[in-house]
C-alpha cells in the first residue's frame, strides 16, 4: 500500500497534534511526580541510633548525615560510588563495605564452629558457612517504633575494624585510584564517613518489611549476602522488550502510513539554501562559541588526565599529579566543563537562531548580551577554582555554597548555581526581547510558541538543582538529581535544538513551516511519552521500589522508538541539505554534516547502548561497569556534544566571510572527522571491552570484586585503559583542537573586519 501523502496539519490536525503532545506531557508528569512522592515515603529508613549486641551506641542518625557530608566535602563521589552512582576510579563504597561485614560475620561463625578462620576452611566447610551468612544478613532488625537498629556482636566489631581499614584507603594514591595522600585522615570524619558507608550497606542487604529482597532491590550483587537478582527485575525486563517493539511497530506504521512525517523539502522549493546577512547582535554569539570551544578543549584535556588516573592511579609518567591535581578534582571539572561547553554553545546558538527568527534588532540588546557573556564566563571560571578549592578543604563550612557540593554533575555550589539559573533566566529575557514583535506574523508564531516553551524549560527544569542540600537523604537526593541529569539534559535540551534545528531548516528555505512544526510535536510526543516515566530506570537500585522500576522498564525501553527513527529518515535529512542541479557545494555542509553525526550517534549511544543497560537485568549487574561510560561517552558527547558543535559552526560560517571561511573550512573538516574518528576509537578499542569484562567479573565474583583493585589492577583491565590512547589523542589533536583554532581565527577574522570597517565609519567594538 503506498504511502499517503496526508499534511498532518493545518485546520483541526493542528489541534490533535497539540492535544496528543498536552497529554502525553500530563500523563508523564503525573507518573513521574507519583514515583518520586514515593521515593519520599519508601526511602530507606535511617536508625536514629544503631547498637550493638550489648546495647552500646555504634553510630547515630547524625553521624550518617555527617559522614555523608564528609563524602560530598571531600569529593568521593567523583572517586567511587554510592549503590552504583558516582565515578569509577574507586569501589562502591556501600558494595566493599558490605562485603567486608560478611566476610567478618562468616570468620567469627567460621571460629565458633571450626576453629579457625573463614579463609583457612575448606570449600566445603566454607560452603557451610555461607549458608548461615545471608540469612543473618538479610534480618531487619530495626525497630521503626524506637528508630533502633540493633547489630550483632559481629556487626558491631566489623563497624569498628572497617573505621581502620577506611583509614588505610585513603592514604596510598596508588590504592585508592589517584586521591591525594590521606585525603581524609582526622579520626571523627573517618568514624563518621564509615557510619555513611555501614547504613547504606545495611539498607543494601536487610529485607525491606514484607518482601524478600532489601531496599534497594538487592544490588549489589553478592551471593555472599543473600544479594542475587530479584525476579521482579526478569519480569520488568522482559515487558520493557514486549513495549520496546510494540511501540516500534506502531511508529513504523505510522511513518509508512504517512509520507508527510520526517523532513521534507518542500515542492517549490529554490535551488539554493537562503543566505542572510548577520547583524551586529548576531555576531557578538560568536564569543560564545570561541569560548565553548575553550572550554571543550580543557575539558577533553582533563577528560584524559582522568583517563591516565584508570590506567595508572599511582602516577603520572613518573609524576605524582594527585598532589596537585587529584584524580577526583580532574574527575568533577571534566563532567562540570562538558556541562557547560555545551550550555554555552546552546546559549550562543539560541541567542543567534533568536535574531534569524524576530528579525530585528532590539535597542540595548548587544550590550545586554555583553553582560550576559560576561557572567557566563565569571560563573565557568569561578565555579571550576571553588570546586578546586572545596576538594583542596581551603574554604572550611563554606565549602557547600561556593566550593563543591559533591553530588556527581551538580558538584558546582549553591551559590554557583543560582548565578547560572539567574544567568538563565536573564537569557530567556533576552531571547524575548528578540522575537516578541515577530509574534504577531501568524507564519511564524507556532515556531516562536515551541521556542519560547523550549528556552523556558531550561531555567525551570534546573530548579531541583536547589531542592536539597549535603544532609538531605540519597535516595531523595539521588531522585531530584535525575530530574536534571535525565529529564533537563537528556530531555529539555534534545527539545530545545530539534527546535532551533527546524527554525534553521525553515529559516534556510530547506522545509515548510509546517514539516518544521510536526518535526517538532512528533519529537516531543516521542521523546517525552517514554522519556518522562523512564527516567526512574537511574532509580532501580538507590532505595525506592520495584513499583518504579516496573513503570520505569517499559517507558524507559520506548525511548528508543525515537532513535528507530532516525535510520528510517537518514535520506530525507541528506535530501533537505542537498542543492539543486548546479552541484554548488550547501553553505552549511559541515553543519549538516555534524547533525548527521548526532543521528549515528543517537542510535549507537542512546539507543543500542543505552537501550542495553537500561533494561533492570542488565543494569543490576553492569551499573557502575566500564559500559555506564560506553553508554556515557557516546550518547553525551556523540549526541549533545556534536549538537552543540553543529551551533557553533553554523554561527562561525554565517559570522565569517567567504574569503575567511575558505581558511577556515580546513580545521572543521579535521575535527569533524577527528572527533567521529577518535570517539569511535575510544568506544571500540576501550569502553566497550573493557565493560564486557568487567560485567562478566561481576556475574563470576560480585559486584564489590569487580569494582575493587582485584579486578581493575589487572593486566588485561590495565592494557585495555592503556588503548583508550590512541583514540583520546585522535580526539583531541585532530578534533577538539581544530575545532577551537577555527573558532578562535574566526573571531580574529571578525575583529579584523570591523578594524578594517572602523576606518570608514565609526563602530562599537564588542
Amino acid at each position: 500500500m503506498p504511502r499517503e501523502n496526508v499534511p498532518l496539519g493545518g485546520g483541526s490536525l493542528w489541534f490533535w497534534w497539540k492535544v496528543a503532545a498536552i497529554v502525553t506531557m500530563v500523563f508523564g508528569f503525573s507518573v513521574l511526580i507519583g514515583v518520586t512522592v514515593e521515593a519520599y515515603r519508601k526511602a530507606p529508613p535511617i536508625p536514629a541510633r544503631v547498637v550493638d549486641g550489648a546495647g552500646a551506641v555504634l553510630f547515630t542518625s547524625e553521624d550518617v548525615a555527617a559522614g555523608q557530608q564528609v563524602f560530598l566535602k571531600h569529593g568521593l563521589m567523583n572517586n567511587g560510588t554510592i549503590w552504583g552512582h558516582g565515578a569509577y576510579l574507586g569501589p562502591d563504597f556501600s558494595a566493599q563495605y558490605l562485603h567486608n561485614w560478611a566476610l567478618d560475620v562468616a570468620d567469627q561463625a567460621a571460629q565458633e564452629r571450626f576453629r579457625r578462620a573463614y579463609v583457612e576452611l575448606t570449600p566445603e566447610q566454607q560452603a557451610e558457612i555461607d549458608g548461615g551468612v545471608a540469612p543473618t544478613m538479610k534480618q531487619n532488625r530495626y525497630d521503626a517504633s524506637t528508630g533502633t537498629l540493633s547489630f550483632s556482636p559481629a556487626d558491631g566489631a566489623s563497624f569498628k575494624r572497617q573505621i581502620t581499614y577506611w583509614r588505610d584507603y585513603f592514604v596510598t594514591p596508588a590504592n585508592n585510584g589517584g586521591l591525594k595522600v590521606r585525603a581524609v585522615s582526622d579520626p571523627q570524619e573517618l568514624r563518621e564517613l564509615t557510619a555513611f558507608f555501614a547504613w547504606t550497606a545495611w539498607a543494601s542487604t536487610a529485607a525491606r518489611p514484607g518482601l524478600a529482597h532489601s531496599y534497594t532491590n538487592n544490588f549489589p550483587y553478592d551471593r555472599l549476602v543473600g544479594n542475587v537478582l530479584t525476579g521482579g527485575a526478569v519480569i520488568y525486563s522482559v515487558l520493557s522488550l514486549v513495549f520496546l517493539l510494540a511501540g516500534t511497530a506502531i511508529v513504523l506504521l505510522a511513518f509508512g502510513r504517512f509520507a508527510s512525517l520526517g523532513w521534507h523539502s518542500p515542492p517549490s522549493r529554490p535551488l539554493h539554501a537562503a543566505v542572510f546577512e548577520t547583524t551586529q547582535t548576531q555576531r557578538a554569539a560568536l564569543k560564545f562559541m570561541v569560548i565553548a570551544a575553550l572550554l571543550f578543549l580543557t575539558q577533553v584535556l582533563v577528560g584524559a588526565g582522568v583517563a591516565h588516573y584508570r590506567a595508572e592511579p599511582g602516577d603520572f609518567f613518573g609524576v605524582d599529579l594527585s598532589a596537585i591535581l587529584p584524580s577526583n578534582l580532574l574527575r568533577t571539572w571534566h563532567l562540570q566543563l562538558a556541562i557547560l561547553w555545551i550550555a554555552t554553545a546552546y546559549v550562543g546558538g539560541a541567542l543567534f537562531v533568536a535574531g534569524m527568527l524576530g528579525r530585528n534588532e532590539p535597542p540595548g540588546q548587544r550590550v545586554a548580551i555583553h553582560l550576559l557573556f560576561g557572567a557566563i564566563v565569571f560563573v565557568a571560571v569561578g565555579s571550576l577554582l571553588g570546586e578546586w578549592a572545596g576538594i583542596a578543604q581551603l574554604l572550611g563550612k563554606a565549602w557547600f555554597w561556593v566550593g563543591n557540593q559533591g553530588w556527581e554533575y551538580l558538584e558546582l555550589g549553591r551559590a554557583w548555581q543560582i548565578l547560572l539559573a539567574i544567568g538563565l533566566v536573564f537569557w530567556f529575557v533576552l531571547l524575548w526581547r528578540n522575537v516578541a514583535p515577530a509574534w504577531r506574523d501568524s507564519e511564524r508564531r507556532g515556531l516562536i510558541g515551541f521556542f519560547l516553551i523550549a528556552a523556558a524549560a531550561i531555567p525551570v527544569f534546573y530548579l531541583p538543582a536547589l531542592f536539597y542540600d549535603g544532609s538531605t537523604h540519597f535516595t531523595i537526593v539521588d531522585t531530584w538529581r535525575f530530574w536534571i541529569i535525565h529529564l533537563w539534559v537528556e530531555g529539555f535540551f534534545e527539545l530545545f535544538v530539534t527546535v532551533i534545528v527546524a527554525i534553521i531548516f525553515y529559516e534556510l528555505g530547506l522545509v515548510e513551516r509546517d514539516t518544521a512544526l510536526r518535526v517538532i510535536y512528533l519529537d516531543l510526543i516521542l521523546v517525552f511519552g517514554g522519556g518522562l516515566i523512564g527516567t526512574g530506570h537511574h532509580w532501580y537500585f538507590n532505595g525506592q521500589t520495584e513499583f518504579n522500576m516496573a513503570l520505569s522498564s517499559a517507558f524507559s525501553a520506548l525511548e528508543v522508538v525515537p532513535l528507530t527513527l532516525i535510520t528510517l529518515d537518514a535520506w530525507d535529512f541528506v535530501s533537505v541539505t542537498r542543492e539543486g542541479k548546479t552541484g554548488e557545494t550547501f553553505r552549511h555542509k559541515w553543519t549538516f554534516y555534524f547533525l548527521m553525526a548526532v543521528g549515528f550517534w543517537n542510535f549507537t549511544g542512546a539507543g543500542i547502548f543505552g537501550f542495553l543497560i537500561n533494561m533492570p537485568i542488565v543494569s543490576y549487574f553492569e551499573m557502575g561497569t566500564n559500559l555506564t561510560p560506553t553508554h556515557g561517552h557516546a550518547a553525551m558527547m556523540g549526541v549533545f556534544g556534536m549538537l552543540a558543535i553543529a551551533l557553533m559552526v553554523f554561527v562561525l560560517r554565517q559570522a565569517t566571510s567567504d574569503t575567511a571561511w575558505l581558511r577556515l573550512e580546513r580545521y572543521i573538516r579535521c575535527g569533524f572527522w577527528g572527533l567521529n574518528i577518535g570517539l569511535a576509537m575510544m568506544v571500540v578499542f576501550s569502553l566497550f571491552p573493557a565493560g564486557i569484562l568487567q560485567l562478566h567479573d561481576v556475574i563470576t565474583n560480585g559486584y564489590w570484586h569487580a569494582r575493587s583493585l582485584a579486578y581493575t589492577a589487572g593486566t588485561v583491565p590495565r592494557l585495555l585503559e592503556w588503548l583508550r590512547m590512541p583514540g583520546d589523542l585522535v580526539f583531541i589533536f585532530l578534533g577538539a583542537l581544530p575545532i577551537a583554532l577555527a573558532m578562535c581565527l574566526g573571531y580574529l577574522d571578525l575583529w579584523k573586519r570591523r578594524a578594517t570597517a572602523a576606518a570608514l565609519r565609526p563602530v562599537v567594538a564588542e
